[in-house]
């Protein structure tokens, strides 16, 4: 019903995905944007700490060595000024001594005048009389030194500081610091109906599979599994648990060892980290873009196999099993537990060996069970919506993705092929026959099919959409 007494209906499913999809577009921009361009200033404001720090300790050095400088000179000129008062004070001593000379001959000769006059005086009248005339000279002239006098230096601390120089501030306008604008952050949404028709409109099957390059993996033995993100780095296991990432040119980016083998254990989110299961530890770890491994969630008794990554919302999907019971269990992209998928309406269980698992354009959860040789499909509700086993001949079910089109796509390694379902079961065909090891299937956002081989480390990329 669309109406009931003048009231529409709303889909609180709908309403509930709309406000989570812009919510997570506002914690993509705080990851991917505003965290680590603040970041990037805060580095850029503690280099320009470090870059002050440098330039007042150089200041102070310059500061040291003009006020060394100046010491030297002022030493130089007092020891100059020193030495001037030895000479000056030399020379007055000089003159001094030579009047003292010229006095100790006067009053030598004074003590002869002296004894002269005496022997005169005791001479009898008459010889007196007609005895010479003597007189006694002068008193030398000699001239008292001017005394020299020290002229004080006509200085202040501005005369100091002129000499020295000072710290100044200029007065000018501080640069602002340039922040990058932010770029276009891609937007997690579910498609309408028109927009699903539309898209169908501009892109359908292409009547043949059309090679577009092959990655020659280092590092494992098989392409058990494999998850690529938007910039085209590809992430790969083998059955040994080897996990690789390579670049476009193959080159290995780099390789840690895990605990999974041939499941397809690892997927790439939507912040470009790579989150993968440890079946023996019972945990989801999660790699960030520098490469840190961080644990992220715990799992409890049950073991987790598979794990996808919701391009719809960034929920996350991870198939468990528990002795002989299997479920899936959907986690926010906080990594809180949010639902969990074990049995139908009937109270049967939907599970047996979830291995792979994907989600759809729709919300469903497509999952590669392989003992039950199914794929089966729940809702987004997790309401049982239908199994797909196979055209006569059987099915097991491997490696599993979807496409813009709401496509299922499913490796049957068996007879090494793909099928290609839409979403409501309806068979459609057949994109590989007997293809040699067939095991892996993802697909990138440019529509491009990434096909892992068992037994080989070869990831062969394929146009089927045109």
């Amino acid at each position: 019903m669309k109406e009931h007494k003048g009231h529409e209906f709303d889909d609180l499913e709908e309403i509930y995905t709309e406000k989570y999809a812009l919510c997570q577009n506002e914690f993509s921009k705080i990851k991917k944007y505003f965290l680590p361009t603040s970041q990037g200033v805060k580095t850029d404001i503690e280099k320009d700490a470090i870059e002050i720090k440098n330039i007042m300790k150089s200041i102070r050095t310059s500061m040291k060595a003009e006020a060394k400088s100046l010491k030297i000179l002022v030493d130089e000129v007092t020891t100059e000024n020193i030495k001037h008062t030895c000479t000056v004070e030399t020379a007055l001593l000089k003159m001094l001594k030579s009047q003292e000379t010229t006095y100790d001959d006067y009053i030598a000769y004074l003590g002869n005048m002296s004894d002269k006059f005496q022997d005169y005086l005791s001479l009898s009248s008459q010889k007196l009389l007609f005895s010479e005339t003597f007189k006694v000279q002068s008193i030398p002239d000699t001239f008292k030194p001017v005394s020299p006098v020290f002229i004080n230096g006509r200085f202040n601390k501005d005369d100091i500081i002129k000499l020295l120089g000072r710290v100044k501030v200029q007065n000018t306008e501080p640069e602002r610091r340039k922040i990058q604008p932010m770029k276009e952050v891609a937007t997690y949404r579910t498609f309408t109906e028109k927009e699903n028709s539309d898209m169908k409109k501009t892109l359908s099957l292409s009547s043949s599979v059309t090679y577009v390059r092959k990655y020659t993996v280092p590092g494992v033995d098989s392409a058990c599994h494999a998850s690529v993100d938007n910039s085209g780095r590809l992430w790969v296991s083998d059955w040994k648990g080897n996990l690789v990432q390579t670049d476009l040119q193959g080159n290995l980016l780099q390789k840690i060892q895990t605990s999974n083998g041939s499941t397809g254990y690892h997927t790439v989110t939507q912040d470009m980290d790579l989150i993968y299961t440890d079946r023996d530890n019972k945990k989801v770890y999660r790699i960030t873009p520098n490469r840190k491994i961080i644990e992220f969630i715990k799992t409890g008794d049950w073991r987790p196999l598979s794990i996808h990554s919701s391009c719809i919302n960034g929920d996350i999907l991870v198939g468990m099993m528990k002795d002989k019971e299997a479920k899936v269990t959907k986690y926010n992209k906080m990594g809180e537990e949010i639902q969990n998928i074990q049995k139908d309406n009937q109270g049967k269980e939907l599970y047996s060996d979830p291995h792979y698992i994907t989600e759809n354009i729709n919300g469903d959860i497509c999952t590669s069970d392989y003992r039950k040789r199914a794929v089966v499909v729940v809702n987004k509700s997790g309401q049982y919506r239908f199994s797909y086993k196979g055209q006569g001949s059987g099915l097991c079910p491997c490696g599993i993705c979807s496409d813009v089109l709401g496509h299922i796509l499913v490796c049957d390694s068996s007879y090494c092929t793909v099928h290609l379902l839409d979403q409501d079961r309806g068979f459609l065909s057949i994109i590989f026959s007997k293809q040699q090891g067939i095991k892996s299937l993802c697909v990138d956002n440019e529509n491009n099919l990434y096909v892992g081989q068992y037994g080989t480390n070869i990831v062969t990329v394929y146009k089927y959409l045109q």
